[in-house]
């Protein structure tokens, strides 16, 4: 079983391609960098062109020779989407595809193409974008799908007959279901890769409590009478991030596996792999998650 994983831990990532979502702000940007630093091509998917610009240069400016690309896209519009995939899929290989951008807890919105938005951006969004960049990393040697998700996932619960939460919108309850879903798509991905013979791995991270730009929905009393001693308790960006680089980069990962910090009920520590509740092991929800998704983004994986 792998633990004890930092970044300290990753090798040299030469001749790789990556992309990671959010990559301008938090786990992601956090994740973007070390992959940079070590040798990896790094194509940072962002939506806001200004904050992308800003991060590429923040990464550059620590590693001047570092191999940082642009990829626009908005998880929560689907032509955006099929856009950054055409734009990927110009790249010669795709070794590791990270789903990590998303929402926690807005106010009820929709997307563009009139889904709710958490469950848009943090679950159609990323399956749409790992459909149709799947051929390029099934033919790159050793190629990963690594999905980010949550220990909210845990109370979260998918209600089918009320997916743009037009009958009750609990933003913590709808946030724990985008994530859910998240674990869901990453073992039924993974179990229909077996299933062809597939060399491609899919498994779903989780970074603990990790002080980022999500809290940005939070009630005030969090951000502003809890956030500043959050650094007590909770991962900086920087550990929030090691999960993930583990997926990524380890040489021991499994299809199928989940990871997450080591200490305090997965709250903060190095990585290790950590177990999901029963209802992410749910292989009947998994098909019917799948199936509605690609009905929903007209992607279809082919698996």
């Amino acid at each position: 079983m792998i633990k004890g994983f930092t970044a300290a831990d990753v090798g040299d990532q030469s001749g790789k391609t990556f992309m990671v979502t959010g990559a301008n702000t938090g786990i992601g940007f956090e994740a973007a960098k070390v992959l940079a630093a070590r040798g990896g091509r790094v194509l940072m998917g962002c939506r806001n062109p200004t904050k992308a610009e800003d991060a590429r240069a923040r990464i550059l400016a620590d590693h001047p020779d570092a191999d940082v690309i642009l990829v626009a896209i908005d998880l929560g519009d689907l032509a955006s989407v099929r856009a950054a995939a055409d734009v990927v899929l110009e790249e010669s290989r795709l070794d590791v595809l990270i789903n990590n951008a998303g929402l926690m807890t807005p106010p009820r919105q929709l997307t563009k193409d009139g889904f709710e938005s958490q469950f848009g951006v943090n679950h159609l969004g990323p399956f749409a974008l790992t459909g149709l960049l799947l051929p390029l990393v099934e033919k790159t040697d050793g190629g990963r799908i690594v999905n980010t998700a949550s220990t909210g996932h845990r109370f979260g619960s998918i209600n089918f007959d009320d997916l743009a939460a037009e009958k009750s919108y609990v933003p913590l309850t709808r946030y724990g279901a985008s994530k859910l879903a998240n674990i869901l798509h990453a073992y039924e991905l993974d179990r229909r890769l077996k299933a062809k013979g597939s060399a491609t791995l899919a498994s779903a991270v989780h970074p603990g409590g990790t002080d980022s730009d999500l809290f940005r929905h939070m009630p005030q009393l969090f951000v502003n009478g809890i956030r500043p001693f959050a650094r007590f308790v909770l991962n900086q960006p920087p550990e929030g991030a090691w999960p993930t680089l583990l997926a990524a980069t380890h040489p021991e990962v499994r299809g199928g596996d989940y990871y997450g910090p080591a200490h305090l009920f997965q709250l903060f520590g190095p990585a290790k792999e950590v177990r999901s509740n029963r209802a992410s092991h749910d292989e009947a929800l998994a098909k019917r998650l799948w199936d509605w998704s690609v009905e929903l983004t007209g992607v279809d994986p082919g698996l």
